[in-house]
């Protein structure tokens, strides 16, 4: 099965937009009758539905922020009533509050038709079994997949995280053929087989669909070496709908928006369109929610967007992999930097494990970046030569790249904490 829905998804790109147009218009009149927050925010700009004549009109419209939905908590964002609601997630802030986001029975059965469409690129079929290590409960993760797998028709084992040894069991007892994780976690997996008493060879998948966090190419690779198989990159936010927003197809040459459901935008720090294949921010306008509908939602998330022929046959625009989110983004000593910048130049050297850890202090007022790092199993920590060198390659890299001087502290194999979910890739110490 080479497509979950044909049809939708090799539409021509004037079909596409034209249906994104009148998916738009409908859903600005439905926000402005509905939800009293856009009603205010478009009234102010002096922006009316009837405005809204194409998908190019999108321009017009306000954006709206995370803090919008916090501010509105718990459900002041909802264009439903509560006993049209089947079913509500969150996630955890900083302030305390939660982000609420809610789903009808065609929401639900929306994101499932979304999900089993990006599932069917990593090659899941109704005869696959789909073992899902995210997390379950009020994260978006587990539950989005799952329901994408069951669509398909594949058998589910919806085994959440932690409990890495039973995971392993049910890997290879249940013969998974498709893992979904988080990059971080899959990498943990891999270095947790010899010591459950595994070898690769004992495990039947062919395919990984990983996301919740940034990852790198150097990652991919070590992923697919360390586990057999072919892995592909998933995206999605709560806001909008969970995982299944995009998904990288066979040619893992972007991940497919499905915009016939999430309109994307990327735009620059002034919030103006960039050009195609330019870094921005990405934006996202729902076109078929019914609970909780997002106008040009700001997802904080760095990619460009391309929307040119893929090989594949789906016309639905390609993201690119995200470099960050701009909250994720470290300022140290006047330079912007991601930590999957730093993921990329330690696995490209080679002799070190894809666990590390970023430690920002300032000292005498200069900001100080310590990378620690674990040695693989094949590097000896009493090689001293070997290790002084491995030091300064590794510095000369990450200068190469950030053009930051750092620090680079070593780790015997498996010393830094591991993370069953996403990882915690920074502490920052300083007072900013």
């Amino acid at each position: 099965m080479k497509y979950y829905n044909e049809g939708i998804e090799t539409l021509s790109r004037s079909q596409l937009e034209n249906l994104q147009g009148e998916l738009l218009k409908k859903m600005v009149a439905y926000v402005y009758e509905r939800v009293p927050f856009y009603r205010a925010k478009m009234d102010a700009t002096k922006v009316k539905p009837a405005d809204i004549k194409s998908i190019r009109d999108i321009v017009k419209l306000p954006f709206t922020e995370k803090t919008d939905l916090r501010d509105n908590y718990p459900f002041g964002m909802f264009a439903v009533s509560q006993n049209e609601v089947v079913r509500v997630h969150a996630s955890s802030g900083t302030t305390g509050k939660l982000t609420v986001v809610g789903y009808t029975k065609s929401d639900i059965d929306m994101w499932a038709e979304a999900a089993a469409r990006s599932l069917t690129m990593a090659g899941v079929t109704a005869e696959s079994t789909v073992h899902i290590a995210y997390g379950y409960g009020m994260f978006t993760g587990g539950l989005g997949v799952h329901y994408g797998a069951e669509k398909i028709g594949a058998r589910v084992v919806p085994a959440s995280s932690g409990n890495t040894a039973r995971q392993l069991q049910l890997l290879k007892d249940f013969e998974a053929t498709t893992l979904c994780c988080t990059p971080s976690y899959a990498a943990y997996l891999a270095e947790s087989l010899k010591s459950n008493g595994y070898d690769i060879k004992d495990f039947k998948l062919k395919s990984g669909v990983f996301g919740a966090e940034p990852w790198t190419e150097a990652m991919r690779g070590h992923i697919q070496k360390s586990l057999n198989l072919r892995a592909f990159d998933i995206y999605g936010l709560s806001e909008i709908t969970g995982p299944g927003v995009s998904m990288e197809c066979e040619f893992q040459n972007g991940l497919h928006v499905w915009e016939d459901l999430f309109y994307p935008e990327i735009l620059d720090a002034e919030l103006n369109p960039v050009p195609g294949g330019t870094q921005g921010e990405l934006v996202f306008t729902t076109l078929a929610k019914e609970a909780i509908p997002l106008i040009r939602y700001r997802t904080r998330d760095l990619c460009t967007l391309d929307t040119s022929a893929c090989k594949c046959g789906r016309t639905h625009a390609r993201m690119g992999k995200l470099l960050g989110r701009t909250d994720d983004m470290l300022i140290i000593r006047g330079v912007n930097l991601f930590p999957s910048q730093i993921e990329a130049a330690l696995l490209a050297q080679g002799y070190v494990s894809p666990n590390y850890h970023l430690l920002v202090s300032r000292v005498d007022n200069t900001d100080v970046l310590e990378v620690q790092v674990e040695l693989s199993d094949g590097m000896f920590s009493d090689e001293v030569k070997k290790l002084e060198k491995l030091r300064a390659d590794i510095i000369k890299k990450i200068f190469s790249v950030t053009g930051l001087n750092v620090l680079v502290r070593f780790f015997n194999p498996g010393s830094l904490p591991r993370s069953e979910g996403k990882a915690a890739r920074v502490t920052d110490t300083r007072k900013i």
